[in-house]
């Protein structure tokens, strides 16, 4: 029950505040993309989480953990955090200010590719139950190297990027894609110092990391 309540919390903290980063610059409701978002978001992320409150009520917990203790990964999710304020800023007063905004077109196949980007990361969730919020290693963790990390060494983030690139679509907003544009750098930094963290402290990754090149995207990076 503790655990449900937390859950809650972090769902409905998150969906408010999405909203009125949204609809205040916007200064109207009558943001039908801002809707769009709002729902491929908020409803997978209601269903997997009362499925991994049942299935999985520990990785859940790992899920909602996002206190991270290593200074740079501070850095990375206060720039994170700082991206997507701006973005979801720019986009409301894209809508109240009238800015040019993409065909509605870009919005419907923008959500289709959000949906698909969230099938991955659900797949991810189901190959890795060590995932967390936060970078470290935990006692008894093993390597995970089947599957999705069998391509590529880190799937989870190369679904955050697709997800987080689709979202200012969805909006109809160029200006904010500019801006999330900026997640890549930010990402490649965490992942440089997730891996060393790991290459220290997780058995065999060194290894991983000869068999499986290629970090986010086959023969790109």
């Amino acid at each position: 029950m503790v655990l449900f309540r937390q859950a809650i919390v972090k769902f409905l903290s998150g969906l408010l505040a999405v909203a009125l980063l949204l609809f205040l610059p916007a200064g109207t409701f009558a943001y039908w993309q801002a809707w769009l978002l709002i729902g491929v978001l908020f409803l997978p992320m209601f269903v997997a989480g009362l499925v991994l409150l049942r299935r999985s009520p520990a990785l859940l917990r790992r899920r909602l953990d996002a206190r991270e203790e290593q200074r740079e990964q501070k850095s990375v999710i206060l720039l994170s955090g700082l991206m997507f304020l701006a973005a979801f800023v720019l986009a409301g007063l894209g809508r109240r200010l009238q800015w040019s905004t993409l065909p509605p077109a870009v919005s419907w196949v923008a959500a289709a590719a959000f949906l698909l980007a969230y099938a991955l990361y659900a797949e991810v969730l189901r190959e890795n139950a060590y995932l967390s919020r936060t970078v470290g290693v935990e006692e008894g963790q093993q390597l995970v190297d089947t599957g999705l990390y069998g391509v590529v060494r880190h799937p989870m983030y190369t679904s955050t990027v697709l997800l987080f690139l689709a979202m200012p679509l969805i909006l109809g907003s160029l200006p904010a894609f500019a801006v999330t544009l900026l997640y890549i750098p930010i990402i490649v930094r965490r992942i440089r110092n997730e891996e060393r963290v790991l290459e220290a402290g997780l058995p065999g990754y060194a290894e991983y990391e000869r068999r499986v090149p290629w970090r986010l995207l086959p023969r790109v990076w």
